[in-house]
């Protein structure tokens, strides 16, 4: 059911993460269901012009703390910001619209705030879900943004991993509710 605010009124679309590291099968984090996330995305996007934010997620220049475990776990990961492996997915170009880039899985902060302009509503897509979009709906519910997750335009490191993440935002409603592209394109 939805709740409204989709497309309309000051909802924004904030795709998380559509890059090549989670779309490419080669490389240990792509996620098997990322063709569907990238359709949804892109079905998004036309309801929301002038009001799209994009997310990349990138290793720290130097891993501290349980970072520098992390990567010793996923060394391939470990390039600047601006190797190809960081990119947003070809035929996905922000044009003008903001790209807050982060060293952390939730990207919910005072850049996508901004970037947002302080919308009430955000709709959220994008990868992983059980990992980036978790991170970054619940600080954003946290901060008193009702979020909308557009399940069909995301995807998880499996479709296991994706609905168990599903049912977690699910415990945070009414500040996040699930959805789907075609209700939020309804909603428009």
């Amino acid at each position: 059911m939805s709740s409204g605010g989709g497309a309309s009124h000051d909802a924004w679309l904030v795709a998380v993460d559509m890059q090549r590291v989670f779309a490419d099968p080669p490389s240990p984090w792509s996620s098997p269901d990322f063709p569907a996330a990238l359709s949804g995305v892109r079905r998004l996007l036309p309801a929301f012009p002038g009001r799209v934010a994009y997310t990349r997620y990138v290793a720290p220049s130097e891993p501290r703390g349980a970072w520098a475990d992390y990567f010793a776990a996923w060394p391939f990961a470990l390039v600047p910001p601006d190797d190809p492996l960081y990119d947003l997915v070809d035929g996905l170009d922000p044009g003008g619209a903001p790209v807050v880039t982060a060293a952390t899985f939730g990207k919910w902060g005072p850049e996508l705030a901004a970037a947002t302009g302080g919308a009430g509503t955000l709709v959220v897509a994008g990868v992983s879900t059980d990992c980036c979009v978790l991170s970054t709906v619940l600080a954003a519910a946290d901060a008193g943004r009702h979020v909308r997750v557009v399940a069909d335009a995301c995807a998880g490191a499996s479709r296991a991993d994706h609905e168990r993440a599903l049912d977690t935002m699910r415990l945070y409603a009414p500040l996040v509710e699930v959805t789907t592209v075609a209700e939020v394109l309804g909603d428009a």
